[in-house]
C-alpha cells in the first residue's frame, strides 16, 4: 500500500513538472515570435501597399486617378452667360489648368470627330511623316466626312493622311491610319483607350478612330481640354492644326490634294488661333475644342453640343484674355 502511494506521488510530481516545462516552452516561444515580429517591422521598410494606403501589392499597376488639371474649383474669372448655352463647356488656362469659365463640365457626352485628337496623337507617336500607308477597301467604305480622293490599293504618306484627318476631318484617313498602326480598327481603338488611361482621362471612352460611331464614344470637357493640351505639345501636330489650308502630295492625277481646315476660329482669322478640332453628329451636336494665345497667355475652350461653337468660343476667349490682361502670365 505504501509503495503504491509512493509511486502515485512520483507520477503526480512528474506530471506537474511536465506541465510547468510545457508552459515555460510556450511562453518562451511566444516571446520569440512576438519579438521577431516587432523587430522585423522596426528594422525593415514598410511594404509599399501599406505605406501608400492602397491595399495593393507593391508591384501592382497603379489605379488610374482623375486628373486635377482643368478641374480644380476656382472663383469665376469670366462671367459669360449664353442665351442658348452648350450642353457642356469649359474655358481653361492651358499653362496652369486654372478654370476660367465652366458650364456642366463633367457631363459625359458624345464628341463626334473631336475623337480624332486622340487618333492624331497616336499617329504622331507611332509613325514618321513620310511613312507609306496603304489605302484599304475598308478605308474607302467610310461614311461622313472624308478626304475623298484616296486611291485604293496605293500608298499615301502618313503626313498627308494626318492633315486629311485633322483639317477636313477625314474618316477615310482615320481608318487607313488605324489599320496601318494596329492592324485593325478594333485593335487601334484599344490603343486609344489605353492612351486615354495613361493621360488620366477617366471620363473618356473611344469606340472608333473617327468618332462617327456615337454609341460607346464619349468624353467630358476637362478630359478634352487636357487631350488638346497634350496634342498641342507635339510640334508635328501643333503645326497641322493651326494650318488653314494645306496642299499635300497624293498619288493621283496632278499629284496633290487641297485640304481645308474646318476650325471656325481659323476661318474667322481669330488672332492667335492655334487649333484644334471640330466635330458633328446628330447625337453629339456641334462640338469644338479651340485654342488661342495672346499676351503670354494660352487658353483652351471646349464646347459640346453648342448651337454656334465658333461664336461661343470667340466670346469665351475674348473674355478670358481680357480678364487676365493685368495678371502675371505665370503667377
Amino acid at each position: 500500500m505504501t509503495r503504491r502511494r509512493g509511486n502515485g506521488r512520483v507520477v503526480v510530481a512528474v506530471c506537474l513538472l511536465a506541465l510547468v516545462l510545457a508552459a515555460v516552452v510556450v511562453a518562451l516561444a511566444g516571446g520569440r515570435l512576438d519579438g521577431s515580429a516587432d523587430h522585423s517591422h522596426a528594422a525593415g521598410p514598410e511594404p509599399a501597399a501599406a505605406a501608400h494606403g492602397s491595399g495593393q501589392p507593391a508591384d501592382a499597376p497603379p489605379t488610374p486617378q482623375p486628373h486635377d488639371w482643368g478641374r480644380v474649383p476656382s472663383d469665376s474669372v469670366v462671367a459669360v452667360a449664353f442665351r442658348k448655352p452648350p450642353a457642356s463647356g469649359l474655358l481653361v488656362d492651358a499653362d496652369s489648368g486654372r478654370v476660367l469659365w465652366r458650364h456642366e463640365p463633367e457631363r459625359r457626352l458624345p464628341i463626334a470627330s473631336v475623337t480624332k485628337m486622340m487618333t492624331a496623337l497616336l499617329v504622331a507617336e507611332r509613325t514618321r511623316p513620310r511613312e507609306p500607308v496603304p489605302i484599304t477597301r475598308e478605308a474607302l467604305a467610310y461614311t461622313g466626312s472624308g478626304v475623298g480622293l484616296l486611291p485604293r490599293g496605293k500608298r499615301v504618306q502618313a503626313e498627308t493622311l494626318l492633315y486629311g484627318l485633322l483639317l477636313p476631318s477625314g474618316n477615310d484617313a482615320a481608318i487607313a491610319l488605324a489599320q496601318h498602326i494596329a492592324g485593325s480598327v478594333p485593335r487601334f481603338v484599344r490603343l486609344m483607350n489605353a492612351r486615354a488611361r495613361e493621360l488620366g482621362l477617366t471620363c473618356t471612352r473611344f469606340a472608333s478612330p473617327s468618332g462617327i460611331v456615337d454609341r460607346g464614344n464619349w468624353s467630358c470637357a476637362p478630359d478634352l481640354a487636357l487631350l488638346a493640351r497634350e496634342l498641342l505639345r507635339v510640334p508635328r501636330l501643333a503645326r497641322v492644326v493651326r494650318t488653314p489650308l494645306a496642299v499635300m502630295p497624293l498619288p493621283i492625277r496632278g499629284g496633290r490634294v487641297w485640304l481645308a481646315n474646318h476650325n471656325p476660329l481659323l476661318a474667322a482669322r481669330y488672332p492667335g488661333t492655334d487649333g484644334v478640332k471640330t466635330g458633328y453628329t446628330d447625337a453629339a451636336g456641334r462640338c469644338f475644342v479651340g485654342a488661342a494665345h495672346r499676351g503670354g497667355r494660352h487658353l483652351i475652350a471646349v464646347l459640346l453640343n453648342s448651337p454656334d461653337p465658333g461664336k461661343q468660343a470667340k466670346r469665351l476667349l475674348d473674355a478670358g484674355f481680357a480678364a487676365l490682361a493685368n495678371t502675371p502670365a505665370h503667377g
